[in-house]
């Protein structure tokens, strides 16, 4: 059960355990809903893809804006925040910027909208938050510094595939 707290949501006592952030955030949809609940954005009419052609598509929408070094990190067996780390690097803030723009206008597309754009002003490292599949885009610098790959080390890495499709 979620309580709400001064606009945001708490977990009270008596909270049932949520398995995976998507459900959570299904499940904050439906206590808003009064009536009937609304469709989340992936929901609509759409085709419902497998988290990892979401990411798969997400990493070649990247290589089609030449971003350099795209890993995709398999987290299911590590995390339940997501499914997949899609982590890429740009050449410069503006090259960062549009790579990012690219992913969460092409994803709306298919209906796998970003649930969450961070840090597209500055174009230094923009996470693009599609619940299950999460979009790092990393100037050179910043990606050294953080060191993403080796933080999550004991995510399985991915084969990337031609245009997000398996091969």
């Amino acid at each position: 059960m979620l309580r709400i707290r001064h606009g945001h949501y708490a977990w009270s006592q008596t909270a049932p355990a949520v398995r995976r952030r998507s459900d959570f955030i299904r499940q904050i949809s439906d206590n808003r809903a009064t009536a009937s609940p609304a469709p989340m954005p992936s929901d609509r009419d759409q085709p419902s893809h497998s988290s990892a052609e979401l990411a798969q598509r997400a990493a070649a929408l990247c290589t089609d804006f030449k971003a350099t070094d795209v890993v995709i990190l398999d987290l299911k067996t590590v995390s339940d925040m997501a499914d997949f780390f899609v982590i890429a690097s740009g050449t410069s803030d503006t090259h960062v910027r549009s790579i990012a723009q690219h992913v969460a206008d092409e994803m709306k597309k298919i209906g796998s909208g970003a649930y969450h754009i961070e840090g597209l002003q500055q174009g230094r490292w923009v996470l693009v938050d599609m619940v299950d599949v999460v979009v790092h885009v990393f100037h050179p610098m910043l990606r050294s510094f953080y060191q993403l790959e080796r933080l999550w080390g004991d995510a399985t890495p991915v084969a990337l595939t031609q245009g997000g499709v398996q091969a």
